[in-house]
């Protein structure tokens, strides 16, 4: 059987403004000459920063990555409410809100840090009764949704110099999280409405904008590199084949504990497979093996 042809592994883009994810996908298939090529971690097409591109065999490995806490960092204007929560939309409300503080702000921003529930926006990709809500949206309709459990680690406001009634936002989040409802109902604590505006993604897990690259420039980190955040384990040649055979194996062979998943690398530090818990029977299973 022939080998596949092309790279494997992780690419780490700094998405330009005007982009779909999916644009930047289809670009760099051409980009890195392969098919093979999927992302972790949508982001808006107005958004700019940190994109996570699985290469090859590694698209396989994506869905160990959303997971991943985000970083942002963003403007809220005050006043004026949209129909998409960010600078893209039409404008639905204003309101006078010369009158707020940053200290009421950053009190407000207090409160939508933690544990929170939080609305979906209806230009969001999350799926209600089959159809994603951004192509209800597109149709002029709009659904109740289910609030979400999110994470919010830190949400900070301070001023922009220059622009009264505009916020600079610093949000460290768990997957899922929407910074423009955040944005939104900050808004809507402080007695009126907000937007957002230059949202920008500034890392994913330990994936900063230090390491991204453009998109014509861009350049493929090896599968283990890709999966760097989680807790590895290195075996032995031994172990290693079994593993190769997607083999069942107790915890203590891979001497593993807690839940996983875990990236399982041979003695060159190759990926070899991911596994995970096999129950509750003390064994492990691979969820995802990496031929040679």
């Amino acid at each position: 059987m022939s080998q596949p042809s092309g790279p494997d592994g992780l690419a780490v883009i700094d998405k330009p403004a005007g982009w779909t994810s999916h644009d930047v996908v289809a670009k760099l298939r051409g980009v890195l000459g392969t098919r093979k090529v999927g992302h972790a971690g949508t982001l808006d097409p107005d958004a700019t920063g940190v994109l996570l591109v699985g290469v090859g065999r590694a698209t396989r490995l994506m869905r160990f990555m959303t997971a991943l806490p985000k970083h942002y960092v963003g403007e809220i204007v005050l006043g004026t409410e949209t129909t998409t929560l960010d600078a893209a939309g039409e404008v639905t409300a204003t309101h006078d809100m010369a009158d707020v503080t940053l200290a009421a702000a950053q009190e407000a921003a207090t409160r939508l840090t933690g544990d929170i529930l939080q609305v979906p926006p209806m230009v969001s990709a999350v799926k209600v009764g089959g159809k994603r809500l951004h192509e209800l949206a597109r149709q002029g309709i709009e659904v109740e949704r289910e609030a979400r459990p999110v994470t919010v680690h830190r949400f900070e406001v301070s001023e922009v110099a220059g622009e009264p009634g505009v916020l600079r936002a610093e949000v460290e989040c768990s997957s899922g999280t929407y910074v423009r409802t955040l944005a939104a109902d900050l808004g809507h604590l402080l007695g009126g409405g907000a937007h957002l505006r230059n949202l920008r993604r500034t890392a994913i897990g330990s994936f900063t904008l230090d390491e991204a690259t453009s998109i014509d420039g861009a350049t493929v980190l090896p599968p283990a590199e890709a999966l760097r955040d989680l807790s590895a384990v290195t075996v032995d040649d031994e172990v290693a084949a079994l593993v190769r055979n997607g083999r069942v194996l107790p915890n203590d062979v891979l001497r593993v504990e807690g839940e996983g998943p875990w990236p399982v690398l041979d003695a060159t530090g190759s990926l070899l497979a991911v596994y995970e818990q096999a129950g509750s029977d003390g064994r492990t299973k691979p969820a995802v093996v990496l031929p040679n």
